[in-house]
């Protein structure tokens, strides 16, 4: 059998520039495709399309990522905008709530991302916690910190100890969506990792492995797409 396909969602940005180009692009940090490669999948690049589509692009993939990126707009939890939560990215949102729903209803193997887990919690009718501090070193520079993992979890399974990951980011989850439990958490209590209940297999990370070397959360996705 090949290697499993690994679809991964993108950036949408207005303005991007390389070489003597500066233009409007979909685009995705490396990390992503190549912690896909080296866990042994193949990385496909999902950039925001009609909604309506996301059931027929899942439908061609063998797993789905939802990349981390900019705040989820509290409008799609019911909260209202607070001055700390970033501009909106209506594209992202729309289109990785699809996919995240048609993963959900074909029994797609799932993985989100920073973003990408906060976005799988509201889907399901979770909340987030729209500012917390701790979690930045600093303007564009990825930190560290310790996530345990709760016993007996797929992540527990994944990687049973804790251990120090890549973060980058400054909100969180706050109340858990239909049916996820939380699985890993930081010292400071915050929800680092959730998941849905087997048969399937459904996981979020808060923080970024692409940025690190520990390929255990992807190596996963990847052998359940297999």
């Amino acid at each position: 059998m090949g290697r499993p396909l690994i679809g991964v969602s993108t950036y949408l940005e207005s303005r991007a520039r390389w070489g003597v180009w500066e233009l409007e692009a979909a685009l995705l940090p490396a990390g992503y495709p190549r912690l896909v490669q080296r866990a042994g999948g193949l990385a496909a690049m999902l950039p925001p399309d009609e909604p309506a589509q996301a059931a027929a692009a899942v439908a061609r993939l063998d797993a789905v990522v939802v990349a981390g990126g900019p705040d989820v707009d509290p409008a799609r939890y019911g909260a209202e905008r607070s001055p700390r939560t970033g501009p909106p990215a209506p594209e992202r949102d729309a289109w990785e709530l699809a996919l995240i729903q048609a993963a959900l209803a074909s029994g797609t193997p799932l993985l989100g991302i920073c973003r990408g887990m906060q976005l799988l919690n509201v889907a399901l009718g979770g909340t987030l916690i729209q500012h917390l501090d701790g979690h930045v070193k600093d303007v564009g520079v990825v930190g560290r910190h310790e996530v345990t993992p709760v016993p007996g979890s797929l992540y527990a399974e994944i990687a049973p100890e804790s251990c120090a990951v890549p973060t980058y980011h400054h909100q969180a989850v706050e109340r858990l969506g239909e049916g996820l439990v939380a699985c890993a958490h930081a010292s400071d209590g915050t929800v680092e990792a959730i998941e849905l209940p087997r048969p399937g297999w459904v996981l979020g990370v808060q923080w970024h492995p692409e940025m690190g070397e520990d390929e255990r959360v992807m190596g996963a996705l990847v052998r359940a797409a297999s």
